[in-house]
């Protein structure tokens, strides 16, 4: 069922997924294959607890590009860039229980990856 606010003109669906509560799980990292390596892990993880997951999703790779003179006092045209590439990934997780939880908090993960786990 499809409902509109006539005071905010916003649409919102109300169906079988609006009520449930989930898990989005928010991965960060300088790597893709760590990142690869790491959702790889936390989806058959998610799984073995009997939860559901929708994804992954492949957010923008988010690029921060550094310009650095090569030159301190003449030869300012010449010049380095240096980038540094943050990979991210989504994943949703629905029909969760305790212990679903219980087995994303004991994952043994590398320091590399950032998670960022909401409820």
């Amino acid at each position: 069922m499809i409902t509109v606010n006539k005071e905010t003109k916003k649409v919102s669906k109300r169906g079988e997924n609006a009520d449930k509560p989930k898990i989005r799980i928010k991965i960060r990292s300088y790597d893709h294959r760590v990142i690869d390596e790491v959702l790889k892990t936390i989806i058959e993880a998610l799984e073995r607890s009997g939860a559901k997951t929708s994804g992954p999703i492949f957010l923008p790779t988010e690029r921060k590009v550094y310009t650095v003179l090569k030159s301190t006092f003449v030869h300012k045209d010449s010049r380095d860039q240096y980038e540094m590439r943050i990979h991210k990934r989504l994943v949703d997780v629905t029909d969760f229980t305790p212990e679903t939880i219980e087995v994303l908090r004991n994952l043994r993960l590398p320091s590399s990856v950032n998670i960022e786990i909401k409820m």
